[in-house]
């Protein structure tokens, strides 16, 4: 489910990043500071092809893996969406495991869209009029947020942080969009 915070504070630009917890460093990952680029349609952006470059940090173990593929935002067949179709490998503990995940792109009138997991339920909501957009998920017992941050046309970067009482995470992503 979703978590229903109210449009005007999701619309603006996150808190700075919390302390990391005592004993507890988060890993760095290049430059996510710098200028943004509004997004008026998200749709329109995100359609086509992505390149995918995404860590995975278990914060409590220090156990960190990769994944490497590429994203696909196309025409969903049943119509009135965008498929978001990731494909890759995932490196874990030494490990390489083939790895992918469908999600829904639903458009809104007012350029946003709403964000299902490939069963329909929902997953968030997603507007990148200001260039940036934090999305709460909560799960079970865990909690996901997210931060979308676009940096110009062709690329956008994702920070999702993992909290509950058996994992901590933390996913870096950066999406580069791939030449026709």
């Amino acid at each position: 489910m979703s978590s229903a915070r109210p449009a005007d504070t999701e619309r603006q630009a996150p808190d700075p990043p919390e302390e990391d917890p005592p004993g507890e460093q988060r890993p760095r990952q290049g430059p996510h500071e710098g200028p943004l680029h509004p997004v008026p349609d998200v749709a329109g952006y995100l359609s086509g092809r992505w390149s995918i470059e995404r860590t995975v940090h278990d914060l409590w173990t220090g156990t960190e893996g990769r994944f490497h593929g590429t994203a696909d935002f196309r025409p969903d067949p049943a119509g009135g969406a965008l498929l978001h179709m990731e494909e890759g490998e995932l490196t874990w503990d030494g490990t390489a495991y083939p790895a992918s995940r469908t999600l829904r792109l639903r458009p809104r009138p007012d350029g946003g869209a709403a964000i299902d997991f490939a069963d329909g339920r929902p997953f968030h909501d997603l507007d990148l009029t200001t260039g940036r957009w934090t999305a709460v998920h909560p799960c079970a017992e865990d909690r996901y947020e997210g931060t979308f941050t676009v940096r110009s046309a062709d690329e956008w970067h994702l920070e999702w942080r993992v909290t509950g009482p058996a994992k901590r995470q933390l996913l870096r992503t950066v999406y580069r969009r791939v030449a026709d």
